[in-house]
């Protein structure tokens, strides 16, 4: 099973992306990690049609299992891609997630960088689960608007799983789970420097930032992924024997 979803990762670039409608999820070594014991959630990452590397361990495990050589893709990298090519041709966005402050900061500064761009959104009610009248709601605002590309940032599992229980029901083109990219862009989270990003230490800079919040997921999570990365890559050679 854990392979079937490795394997599944994206391995070309974002120019790639065909003009069909696309559902596009991120993995790292935390929902990888998360996946493995949410069933609904595995799903909705294996049944996307494109699953983006958005960590340096994932990029090590597709290096050590597959012999395949990729590179990280975070969901802000496709978060600027489609903002730039919406804006260059006066599409639409639509971002759902977040709360009104932060969504109100996200329409100014695009509407400045972006102007091109007709920016929509909408924050949801703060539940665990939403009520299928919550999820109507969503989908009729989208839907009255036909946006271009939908941007979800819900946090990880709980956008995945909506974008894929709903994403036949949307009139969009592309439907992004981009999580923390919403509190990057806001300007609520700094992201890493570029030469952080550059050598593979994104990681680092958040958990310095953020420690408390992240030391379960990075310090734990991530030695368990690559364990676990490693007993595969040994059964693998066993298997071979």
């Amino acid at each position: 099973m854990d392979n079937l979803l490795l394997s599944k990762i994206f391995k070309g670039r974002l120019e790639d992306l065909s003009n069909r409608k696309l559902l596009i999820n991120t993995i790292n070594a935390h929902s990888f990690n998360v996946a493995r014991k949410d069933s609904m959630f595995y799903k909705a990452l294996q049944s996307g049609d494109i699953l983006l590397p958005d960590g340096v361990s994932v990029i090590f495990a597709s290096r050590l299992l597959f012999g395949i050589k990729i590179k990280k893709i975070a969901g802000a990298d496709l978060f600027y891609y489609e903002m730039k090519r919406l804006d260059a041709i006066g599409g639409s966005c639509f971002f759902l997630g977040s709360n009104g402050c932060t969504l109100q900061k996200i329409y100014d500064k695009a509407k400045i960088e972006f102007p091109n761009l007709k920016v929509h959104n909408y924050s949801p009610p703060y539940k665990p689960v939403f009520s299928k009248e919550d999820s109507q709601r969503m989908i009729e605002l989208i839907n009255a608007v036909k946006p271009d590309v939908v941007f979800i940032g819900m946090t990880a599992p709980k956008q995945e799983k909506w974008a894929f229980t709903y994403f036949n029901e949307l009139d969009t083109k592309l439907v992004c789970c981009i999580g923390a990219v919403f509190d990057f862009y806001a300007g609520n989270i700094q992201r890493a420097p570029k030469w952080a990003i550059k050598i593979g230490l994104e990681w680092l800079f958040r958990l310095l930032k953020e420690p408390r919040r992240l030391s379960k997921r990075y310090i734990i999570g991530n030695t368990k992924f690559v364990l676990f990365i490693l007993r595969m890559e040994i059964a693998i050679i066993f298997s071979r024997i």
